[in-house]
């Protein structure tokens, strides 16, 4: 069953990481979003494309979070907010609250039509949310899925 769950985890973390590239490499290239400026469609697709990316890299992550908490102690913690908590123990995030910011952001960009409160949310992705993607990242690349001494490889 560990063995398993090792799998799991492993693939978990491969597919944030994959995520979490994603957003940095929209991120290489993304200009800050301008309230002032009139977007067309074209233009617009870059901040589409960071949004769908960063949402998909919260959301892989925090399956990556469970994945790794079943694996680290055999049980989910029964709330979000809970995983969180234990994740921050572990060094992968900073604050709680940031991550469960971060959780929003996606409904908040789909329903915002007032450009400086746009340009607040993408300003939030391209700062601290990902600094604190790349904390997660800089983490998982320091994980060793490996068994320890005494435990079984069944």
């Amino acid at each position: 069953m560990k063995d398993e769950q090792r799998t799991l985890t492993k693939i978990a973390a491969k597919k944030a990481l994959d995520a979490i590239a994603l957003v940095e490499s929209s991120l290489s290239y993304i200009k800050p979003y301008d309230p002032e400026k009139f977007y067309t469609p074209k233009e617009r697709e870059p901040y589409d494309a960071l949004n769908d990316r960063f949402s998909r890299a919260v959301e892989v992550t925090t399956k990556f979070f469970r994945s790794y908490e079943m694996f680290m102690y055999g049980e989910n913690s029964e709330t979000l907010r809970d995983l969180l908590n234990r994740m921050e123990k572990l060094g992968f995030l900073g604050p709680v609250l940031t991550w469960m910011e971060m959780r929003d952001v996606r409904n908040k960009i789909v329903h915002e039509y007032i450009p400086e409160a746009i340009k607040e949310i993408y300003d939030s992705i391209m700062g601290p949310f990902a600094k604190q993607l790349r904390k997660v990242k800089k983490k998982i690349k320091t994980l060793s899925f490996e068994p320890v001494d005494g435990e079984s490889e069944q």
